[in-house]
């Protein structure tokens, strides 16, 4: 069987990344071409190690293209919304980085694209693909802990972004909980109903003065009656930070960090182990290799896409609760949003 041909849309950190993944990991998909119009030597050397060597700096060159059945989009996150319903109407199966956008209204014409051309459509909310979320998922659709009842994660990254990133990001709620959110909805299969925030600025004074949060407990109701709870921090002097809890009737599911290797030093001081490692790439790349060959799998054998436009949408509407929670300084309905 012919590889599916795949055109990436953006070439930045996490366009890099599915790059890697396909031409690295991915068997049934082979990249024809990347586009993105900052394209530089740089740029095109760099593909050239991976066999890539037809670039654009218009994406419209790849919807034009009858030999692409897939695009991926991976631009800045103001371009996901329109890109997603041109590349629809061209026919394109599509993989959309999250988020699909933070204006509800420009979700909803994907919604009413996907309607009137149902592609496949897959949203990137890699941590679903890691393979510990997803062994603790598979215990608890297994029936493992029995009934729900409280939901804790943990999740810090090793240091903040760039303060010109904070300041187009959407806020740390539509950028870095969001993923948090979904991880919540995916391991209860439940939706959220209600939201409560205490959030600080306690990493770097320049995060508040452009209008953002930097720390923050969020605390969740949700529908199938449990108790959810998230800790963030944009700062982990340790590395980055991934933990998860489900408690339940009958018992507890729970994954730690990824590490290096298991490898512990004893001695006379003490017991000590490596750190968790440092870098979302380090941390994610199988699960970003995963969620792709999923969604190629989907486009190939005509499945559903694993991580839907709906899926999308619900993170979005929680987020933006959140941040009317924090602003607000009172527990939000998410059914607010929809108004």
């Amino acid at each position: 069987m012919a590889k599916l041909q795949v055109g990436i849309i953006g070439i930045g950190r996490i366009g890099k990344v599915h790059v890697q993944s396909i031409c690295n990991y991915v068997q049934d998909a082979q990249v024809k071409i990347v586009a993105d119009p900052f394209m530089n030597d740089e740029a095109v050397a760099w593909l050239k190690n991976f066999g890539i060597t037809n670039t654009t700096k218009d994406y419209h060159d790849i919807l034009t293209d009858s030999e692409i059945d897939a695009v991926l989009i991976c631009s800045s996150t103001d371009t996901h919304s329109s890109i997603s319903v041109e590349a629809i109407n061209a026919g394109k199966h599509v993989f959309c980085e999250k988020p699909i956008d933070h204006d509800i209204a420009k979700i909803e014409r994907v919604r009413a694209a996907l309607t009137a051309r149902p592609v496949t459509y897959q949203v990137g909310f890699n941590r679903r693909f890691d393979h510990n979320f997803a062994a603790m998922r598979s215990a608890i659709v297994e029936g493992k802990i029995g009934k729900i009842e409280i939901v804790k994660i943990t999740s810090r990254d090793p240091s903040p972004p760039g303060i010109e990133y904070v300041k187009v990001s959407g806020g740390m709620f539509l950028d870095m909980t969001i993923h948090d959110f979904d991880m919540v909805r995916f391991l209860t299969g439940s939706e959220v109903e209600e939201v409560y925030v205490q959030s600080a600025v306690l990493v770097d004074d320049a995060i508040g003065t452009a209008g953002d949060v930097d720390t923050a407990i969020i605390t969740m109701k949700l529908a199938n009656g449990a108790l959810a709870v998230i800790d963030n921090s944009r700062r982990s002097a340790y590395g980055y930070d991934q933990r998860a809890e489900v408690f339940g009737e009958k018992g507890m599911v729970a994954t730690g960090n990824d590490t290096v290797s298991k490898c512990a030093f004893s001695g006379a001081d003490g017991v000590v182990y490596e750190k968790p490692m440092y870098f979302f790439l380090e941390r994610y790349m199988q699960a970003y290799a995963k969620e792709i060959t999923d969604f190629i799998d989907a486009v190939v054998h005509n499945k559903p896409s694993p991580v839907t436009l709906i899926d999308g949408l619900n993170a979005v509407l929680i987020g933006k609760a959140a941040a009317l929670s924090a602003k607000e300084k009172r527990p939000v309905l998410v059914s607010e949003i929809v108004k």
